[in-house]
């Protein structure tokens, strides 16, 4: 069954290879406990842009990861071209979302812009630090980090993709002066 990227939902990243049997870590990027337990089919959209159905033959706990074996992938060298690679689902099987609360990649790409309209740069990505997130925001070759708070984010709107944050202004001014 062929399922359109949009209607797709990513949770988990590959990290890297694990073992001699092509298992390989992922990083959880859901908040739904057990969300990688129960897995029996994924889509894999692969380093190299191209997205594949899975059979998800096993999947682990290891600290704050999951190790995983996919049908397919037995040796290390067939992990490694996996690293990158994201583990994702149809939407329609992902859990249903409290009010504001997103999905990740719903979030990334989206243009950020503080409560003036200015546009601050496009979210490419969210660390995770304890107790928090980080949103890393670019405009070019400078870079924002914008705690992922409802104190600092006013609206997120999925379908015009723009974020509006406030309170950054000693953030966003600083960032010329080094």
């Amino acid at each position: 069954m062929e399922t359109a990227r949009e209607d797709l939902v990513t949770i988990g990243k590959i990290e890297r290879h694990f073992g001699v049997r092509g298992e390989f870590k992922v990083r959880l990027l859901s908040d739904v406990p057990g969300r990688l337990d129960r897995l029996k089919q994924v889509q894999v959209l692969e380093p190299t842009g191209r997205t594949v159905e899975r059979t998800v033959t096993h999947v682990r706990r290891a600290g704050s990861s999951y190790i995983m074996a996919i049908a397919g992938v037995t040796t290390p060298e067939e992990a490694v071209m996996l690293r990158g690679g994201l583990i994702q689902v149809p939407r329609i099987s992902a859990s249903t979302l409290a009010a504001d609360v997103y999905f990740e990649c719903d979030l990334i790409g989206m243009t950020v812009e503080d409560e003036r309209g200015v546009e601050v740069g496009v979210l490419e990505t969210i660390l995770e630090i304890p107790e928090n997130r980080l949103f890393v925001v670019r405009k070019g070759t400078e870079e924002v980090l914008i705690p992922a708070a409802k104190s600092f984010v006013t609206s997120v709107d999925l379908t015009r993709r723009r974020m509006t944050v406030r309170g950054i202004d000693d953030l966003v001014e600083g960032r010329h002066e080094v």
